[in-house]
Formats: C-alpha cells, structure tokens, sequence
C-alpha cells in the first residue's frame, strides 16, 4: 500500500471534469481513464513551468510515469488492460457482468495513484 499525498484540492468540479476518460476516453477502449487522471494530476502539481527547462522536466515526469504504469499493468490502454470493447453493447454487458471492474480497473487505479504519490515525494525529496 502506498502512502497518502495531499493535492490540496477540494473542488468538485475536476471530478466532473475527468469523468469522461472512464472507458478508456468515454468508454472508446483508449487511454486508462486512471492514467489520464495520473497525468492530470502532476500537471497540477508540477505546474508548466515559466521555463522550457521546467516545461520538459514536467514531461518528463509524466513519461516516467507512464514508463513505470506500463511496467505494472503492460499497457496504457483500457481495451487491453479489460480485453472489453466497450464501444459495444455486447462488450458493456461482459464489462458489468464479470469481475473485470475489480480484478482490472481497481488494480490500474490504485498502481496509477500509488505511481504518482512516490513521483511526486522523489520530486520532493
């Protein structure tokens, strides 16, 4: 289990706001929604940055991030990760009917978070 780390956010508007990467990008099988959102929050924790220097460090966190995701769960990718078509009613009916949401996407979410926390303590550190 990893450690908690505090955004300090309280804001109910970024949960309306990233629901839409659930599915993999409104259920197209894309990106993990739980990556979209790992990357959604370094970037507001690392900020842009006022430099190109900065800027590029940011990125780079992130593509250690998903360097690391993928080292764990083997894709980015929902349709890969759930092996569900989502963009089909046949393959939302395997979705909710199996265990896929417990064994797949609860796993991706917490290593996305668990991911996160300890980039962001070593940007700390």
């Amino acid at each position: 289990m990893c450690q908690e780390f505090e955004l300090k956010v309280d804001n109910e508007i970024i949960p309306r706001i990233a629901f839409g990467f659930a599915g993999g990008i409104g259920n197209t099988g894309g990106v993990c929604g739980a990556v979209a959102g790992a990357v959604m929050a370094i970037g507001f924790k690392k900020e842009r940055g006022d430099t190109m220097e900065k800027s590029f460090h940011t990125l780079a966190v992130v593509q250690e991030f998903r360097r690391r995701f993928e080292a764990e769960m083997e894709t980015i990718n929902c349709r890969e990760l759930t092996g569900a078509d989502l963009t089909t009613p046949e393959g939302i009916e395997l979705f909710m009917s199996s265990d896929i949401p417990q064994t797949v996407c609860f796993p991706a979410v917490s290593t996305a978070y668990c991911l996160v926390v300890d980039l962001l303590r070593e940007e700390i550190l």
